[in-house]
């Protein structure tokens, strides 16, 4: 996957080109660990409500929640890089798709 952070998309061998765009593309990576993080915390936020701890899951709760909305924040706006990746290459090569 030579170059796979400017063109994500697999053009040539599938129909569904956004198939294991989380896998070709890195640039995903710090998205799902900080969703990565957040669920573990999330984790930690119900085992310290489950002891009592009501301060700590307090702030566990927010660190975890802020933590899975920034990783989902990222993870939605490199896909919509991926889709623009993807139009610019559309509009490149429209000769191919033309029937």
């Amino acid at each position: 996957m030579k170059g796979a952070h400017r063109d994500p998309i697999d053009h040539v061998r599938t129909t569904q080109p956004h198939a294991g765009e989380s896998f070709i593309d890195t640039l995903w990576l710090p998205g799902l660990i900080l969703v990565g993080v957040g669920t573990v915390l999330i984790a930690g936020t119900v085992a310290a409500t489950a002891y009592g701890n009501t301060d700590l899951s307090v702030v566990l709760g927010l660190i975890a929640g802020a933590l899975v909305t920034a990783g989902a924040l990222l993870i939605t706006l490199e896909h919509q890089r991926v889709k623009r990746v993807e139009r610019r290459w559309m509009s490149e090569h429209r000769d191919m798709h033309t029937g």
